[in-house]
């Protein structure tokens, strides 16, 4: 049994929170209001506001409830026009963890963190030293390897997990292609469900150690063969966007397969179904 913070209960942290706790660990939430806060109350997860651009206080919180274990599941905010300010918020996060003797430090990352050259991508093909120099990785992927690096230097036992396209309940793929332009149909959709992005942070609190991990579904498909898929799974008579023949990157999760965690979809083209 965990004592784990989850670190920003949104889209993901809060189902991860509620099944971490349906396992019998002992788990706290936080958003960054008390209105927020008060929701995570009423579904029965214990929580506390927590800013990591306000971060003091946060240690003793911690030490407070006793924890263990923090995985940090917020968004870069890159829409928002935010992204500069993600490495600083791990950095103060990965600050308040040493001082509350945190074991373990899971973070929920992103395989943008991977330069835009159409080949397979293991874990090494991206690093913040590899990024520095190289004008194949854009300034989202340095933001992210940046925070990244907080994380492996902090000296305590960390698994960065790189998610692919998140995808589940009230994210169906099917409601991406109208904002699309064209779809391609040699770039392999990379994509990940929601159910397999909380089965491999829990398979991460006592597996993977010191470990960078590529979290995607293992088989898939073209983009152009995936979102019809996904529009066809909601009966949608939206059209595909025009398509074209760019080659793109591949994300490879063998380094996940090799742990030993089994998906609970293994392919993408079940994932679209995976709404039950």
């Amino acid at each position: 049994m965990k004592r784990v913070v989850v670190i920003g209960a949104g889209w993901l942290g809060l189902p991860l929170a509620q099944w971490l706790k349906q396992q019998g660990h002992i788990v706290y939430a936080t958003r960054t209001t008390p209105q927020a806060v008060q929701t995570l109350e009423d579904l029965g997860i214990e929580s506390f506001v927590c800013q990591l651009d306000q971060p003091d206080g946060l240690s003793d919180a911690l030490l407070e409830r006793q924890c263990d274990t923090v995985i940090g599941c917020f968004p870069p905010g890159f829409r928002q026009g935010a992204g500069e300010h993600y490495a600083k918020h791990w950095q103060n996060l990965v600050q308040q963890a040493k001082q509350a003797n945190i074991q373990k430090l899971v973070m929920i990352s992103s395989t943008s963190v991977y330069p835009d050259i159409a080949k397979a991508m293991n874990e090494q093909d991206a690093s913040l030293a590899l990024a520095l120099d190289n004008s194949a990785f854009d300034a989202k992927a340095r933001i992210l390897l940046k925070a990244e690096q907080h994380v492996i230097t902090s000296s305590m036992d960390y698994t960065i997990l790189r998610c692919s396209g998140l995808m589940g309940p009230k994210r169906h793929p099917s409601r991406f292609v109208s904002k699309m332009a064209q779809v391609s149909r040699l770039a392999p959709a990379n994509m990940l469900h929601l159910y397999d992005a909380i089965g491999i942070a829990h398979f991460s609190l006592e597996q993977l150690p010191y470990s960078i991990i590529n979290a995607t579904t293992p088989n898939t498909v073209s983009k152009a063969e995936f979102y019809q898929a996904a529009l066809d799974a909601v009966a949608s008579d939206l059209p595909l966007p025009p398509l074209c023949d760019k080659e793109e990157k591949r994300i490879v999760c063998d380094k996940l397969l090799a742990a030993g965690y089994r998906f609970h979809f293994s392919h993408t083209l079940e994932a679209v179904h995976g709404y039950e």
